[in-house]
């Protein structure tokens, strides 16, 4: 779960605080009735506060048939309530319900299936954009939005994982009550206006993101042969044939199920102060109704019992994506993978850059990731290689494959695993210790690992980690069997 890139943005915060026990008297922490819980920081430096709302539910947690339904939400994460992004939300009550009506008749007359009667459909798909467009029109465009930002706010964004999604802005301290409304209304009184306009958005992205995108078809073909049975196979995106039938009421299911307050965590950073903070919490989300939590995704991918193979047809720079399975965030080697990915990929003293881009030029670039495409479930140590010009996927394969079995031949370089635990410490000088970042990690690690604390011991746990410890990992998982590769090659006939 604690990706490279989250080690620059701790570091600055063990620097300030000096020792967890000074950083945890700025924490104050308190669970709801209801389950939702709260992560309150101090941090009075500057008038300024940033909110941080972590959902424990990402694409990986879509329904069969649904997939691309937890990436909707962040398309309407910010789209109003009855009493925010309405012109007259009677009348639009009343055209929504009359476009939900509708679509019941399309779905009912497709589902008919090779009796179903073309002429009809085309006229209820008439009447239906009709009807969306009424509703539409009765819309307020932006009105959530302009609300934050006309009191100041900045940063307002949302974004969905594989595991979680997220919502997240800062507001000037004097604003901290109206987070605590807004952002309670979203979840007390959420209104999907917009939903089909924001499907056909979320299809444009698949088209930009997937179809139109060598990476991104590469990408899915990688995924989608590396996992046979777990989610983690599927993109974020989903599938268009999924997408493209996704209603209303399958957003609502999915929010009732996931958006339950002790599936969510809040964290608040900076000027604020807790009691103020716990007794708002109190007043605006306590009247949010506790439900159980939601079902874990039971579906656990079976042993890998041989290598894979995927091509994608293009035109463009070649590409290769190799991959080996790996457990889980909570698996004791955990840290390993990290400190591995370092010494094989990161700087330019690494061992596949220095071989394969510096000396022998073979690749544009060579890089690794220590979990991917997330890591709540087992999933994958990756390679990613861009050929350079006059080489061919073929010859970057063969030398990454010979410089993995040498790495698992021999113990890592001291200087090398020294040098990669120094760059951990050194991202603090990189980097700005800012109150959005804090904000956005520590509900993430409450999340993932049941206390905000695990930010401070990773980076113990990455410390421990040994020459022999990342051998014996190499060893163990970077084996043949376990191995998917996915290239692009140039379409058949082309012209080399």
């Amino acid at each position: 779960m604690f990706k490279r890139s989250l080690w620059i943005l701790v570091l600055p915060l063990l620097v300030r605080a000096q020792s967890l026990k000074e950083f945890e008297k700025k924490i104050t922490e308190f669970t709801l009735p209801n389950g939702l819980h709260f992560i309150i920081c101090e941090r009075h430096e500057a008038p300024v506060v940033s909110f941080h709302t972590y959902v424990d539910a990402g694409s990986v947690d879509d329904p069969k048939g649904q997939t691309g339904i937890a990436h909707m939400f962040e398309h309407m994460a910010f789209k109003g309530t009855s009493a925010i992004g309405s012109v007259d939300w009677p009348a639009e009550k009343k055209a929504i319900d009359e476009v939900e009506a509708i679509y019941d008749q399309l779905d009912a007359e497709q589902n008919k299936g090779a009796k179903a009667d073309q002429e009809k459909i085309n006229t209820i798909r008439a009447e239906l954009k009709a009807a969306m467009d009424r509703a539409n029109a009765l819309v307020q465009p932006n009105a959530y939005t302009s609300l934050i930002e006309s009191n100041g706010g900045v940063g307002m964004n949302a974004q969905t994982g594989l595991d979680a999604t997220e919502y997240f802005y800062s507001l000037p301290s004097n604003r901290i009550e109206l987070w605590f409304m807004l952002e309670s209304q979203r979840f007390l009184d959420p209104v999907f206006r917009e939903f089909y306009k924001e499907r056909d958005v979320v299809m444009e992205e698949y088209r930009m993101r997937v179809e139109s995108s060598p990476q991104g078809k590469l990408l899915q073909a990688f995924l989608a042969t590396a996992f046979e049975a777990h989610p983690y196979r599927v993109m974020g995106t989903g599938w268009p044939s999924d997408i493209e039938h996704l209603r209303s009421e399958d957003a609502s299911r999915f929010f009732k199920t996931y958006y339950v307050p002790s599936n969510i965590t809040m964290a608040i950073v900076g000027d604020v102060n807790p009691a103020d903070a716990k007794r708002m919490a109190e007043k605006y989300f306590g009247p949010l109704q506790k439900r159980p939590m939601p079902p874990l995704v039971h579906t656990v991918e079976p042993p890998q019992s041989g290598p894979k193979h995927a091509e994608v047809e293009s035109r463009s720079q070649p590409l290769l994506i190799m991959g080996y399975k790996r457990p889980d965030q909570y698996d004791k080697d955990d840290p390993v993978f990290d400190v591995m990915s370092g010494i094989l990929t990161e700087g330019r003293t690494s061992i596949l850059y220095r071989d394969m881009v510096r000396d022998k030029k073979l690749a544009l670039q060579v890089e690794t990731q220590g979990s991917f495409p997330d890591s709540r479930y087992a999933n994958l140590f990756i390679f990613f290689l861009v050929p350079n010009l006059g080489h061919t996927v073929a010859e970057n394969e063969k030398e990454v494959n010979q410089k993995i079995e040498e790495f698992k031949a021999s113990l890592p370089d001291p200087v090398a695993l020294q040098r990669v635990k120094a760059n951990v410490r050194a991202g603090l000088i990189r980097s700005l210790d800012s109150n959005s970042r804090l904000a956005a990690l520590l509900p993430a690690f409450y999340a993932a690992y049941g206390d905000w604390r695990k930010l401070f011991t990773s980076i113990d746990d990455i410390d421990k980690v040994t020459a022999e410890d990342v051998q014996r990992v190499a060893r163990k998982y970077l084996v043949v069997s376990s191995r998917t590769e996915s290239e692009t090659v140039p379409p058949k006939g082309a012209s080399k």
